[in-house]
């Protein structure tokens, strides 16, 4: 989805990472009608569309007023300083950042007021990510889809491993120019999201570090580099956005994109053979192994690379097939049952069969986040057993982009638990409602996040707490491979 062409539209999620077929309206517009209520429940759309020219109106007012009111009118939104009741008052999505190795330099979080008219607290918000998110964290982007909670946001002062979205109809009001040269001042990076209808104020341009350019948008990708670039940029590197196949990925930085943002999973699956184990994981297994390391050091290490777990699982039960009856609900169990030697001699063996392919790394990112995300979802109410299994589901849902097969032909090789495969491979069971709310997420669309969760039974609370703690735990695994050394 594209950005609106005028600020009447402001409250809509204005990024392309929305599914296409989204309306604005739609993707705007959540509402509860009680804080206790499982279900959502939502107006009808000219209810909707009212309450958001109200939201609005109130963004313009907020925005006009000088620095010491704007602290008292952001407040009149609050809902006190519970952490726990600003997570339930707005859908959460995310995303990520990917450079020109196909690494993950950051994450995007995407935040979409769950109630129109009841704004969430800025200064709420940034304290329940930075709790979770903290400055050692790694750097996240918000996107923040309200005009009155971006604008409460940018007086907020987030942390300095915060970078923030700023629309352009916002960027080009006088009102917010004070905000946004403190905020760089500071050391915030700010991204200039849609192409400008109007130049920018010359005291604002030097604020933004990268420009957003959506790629069904993008000029650059079908006119001469000359004429790229649009008004109020010309000499901002651009990120470009929306981006959902590797072919999209590889022509954005092809006509210079420093990164894109968005899920390369929407192609067919490649030909059968061609992924292969991430050398860098293999060889670090191998160090824990030689350390003494114990095996959850060799579990969380093992969870980045869902092939070569794929594979392990495949090799323990063809090498103990009479005294392997069960069906294995975790790697780590896996890893048990093989040993410590018989491990290390396997992943010698696997050496000569590793790579470091960038079209699996996006591939690999998403896996992993499934996979942690179902964890963490069913940790409140499962067994241990169940979460592990809940993990494999998350973890394997992208199998046959990894084997260039079906995701039944694969597991046709492998016992798995047989809620894990009525999941993947008949879209049925009780797990398959977590599967499609974890994918759905990934969509960073509010009303398509809201009907899964309604049909998974999972409030808004539990689904942004579960993603926070998610998105940092795999970052901090993230890390330590980058750290790592051999």
């Amino acid at each position: 989805m594209t950005l609106p062409s005028t600020p009447a539209h402001a409250e809509t999620p204005s990024d392309s990472t929305a599914v296409p077929h989204t309306s604005p309206s739609d993707a705007s517009a959540t509402t509860i009608q009680h804080p206790t209520l499982t279900h959502f429940d939502w107006l009808d759309t000219s209810i909707e569309q009212a309450a958001a020219r109200t939201d609005l109106q109130a963004a313009r007012h907020v925005s006009a007023l000088p620095e010491v009111a704007t602290a008292g009118a952001a407040t009149a939104f609050a809902m006190g300083h519970d952490g726990s009741r600003v997570l339930s008052q707005v859908i959460l999505g995310y995303a990520p950042v990917i450079d020109r190795s196909a690494g993950v330099i950051a994450t995007r979080l995407t935040v979409v007021p769950l109630r129109i008219g009841v704004t969430p607290d800025a200064h709420e918000l940034l304290q329940a990510i930075g709790e979770i998110w903290p400055e050692a964290g790694g750097p996240v982007v918000l996107n923040v889809s309200s005009e009155l909670l971006l604008a409460e946001l940018l007086r907020a002062q987030p942390n300095r491993n915060v970078m923030v979205e700023i629309p352009w109809f916002m960027a080009i009001e006088p009102a917010n120019t004070f905000a946004l040269r403190e905020l760089a001042a500071r050391g915030n990076l700010l991204l200039l999201k849609g192409r400008p209808a109007r130049e920018l104020p010359r005291e604002v341009l030097p604020c933004f570090k990268w420009s957003l350019i959506d790629y069904a948008d993008d000029r650059r990708l079908h006119a001469p580099a000359a004429d790229a670039a649009p008004r109020g940029l010309r000499g901002i590197p651009h990120i470009q956005s929306g981006v959902r196949t590797m072919a999209q990925l590889q022509h954005s930085f092809e006509r210079g994109a420093l990164a894109v943002i968005g899920w390369p999973l929407q192609e067919p699956p490649a030909a059968a053979g061609q992924a292969r184990p991430d050398a860098q994981v293999v060889l670090e297994l191998i160090e824990h192994l030689d350390q003494g390391r114990r095996s959850r050091a060799l579990d969380d290490t093992l969870m980045r690379d869902p092939l070569l777990a794929f594979e392990l699982l495949r090799h323990v039960q063809a090498s103990a097939p009479g005294r392997l009856q069960v069906e294995m609900g975790s790697f780590r169990q896996a890893i048990s049952l093989l040993g410590e030697q018989p491990l290390r001699r396997w992943l010698g063996g696997m050496l000569a069969r590793t790579g470091d392919d960038m079209r699996q790394r996006p591939v690999n990112f998403a896996a992993l986040r499934r996979g942690l995300l179902m964890r963490e979802l069913a940790s409140s109410t499962s067994a241990a057993d169940a979460r592990g299994e809940f993990f494999m589901c998350g973890v394997f849902s992208l199998l046959d982009r990894m084997l260039g097969r079906p995701v039944g032909e694969a597991l046709s090789t492998l016992v798995v638990p047989e809620h894990v495969r009525a999941a993947l491979v008949d879209g049925t069971g009780p797990y398959h409602a977590l599967l499609e709310l974890v994918r759905t997420i990934e969509s960073e669309s509010a009303p398509e996040i809201r009907a899964a969760a309604d049909a998974a039974y999972v409030e808004p609370l539990e689904i942004n707490r579960a993603l926070l703690k998610t998105l940092f735990f795999a970052a901090s695994l993230d890390r330590a491979r980058s750290t790592a050394r051999y």
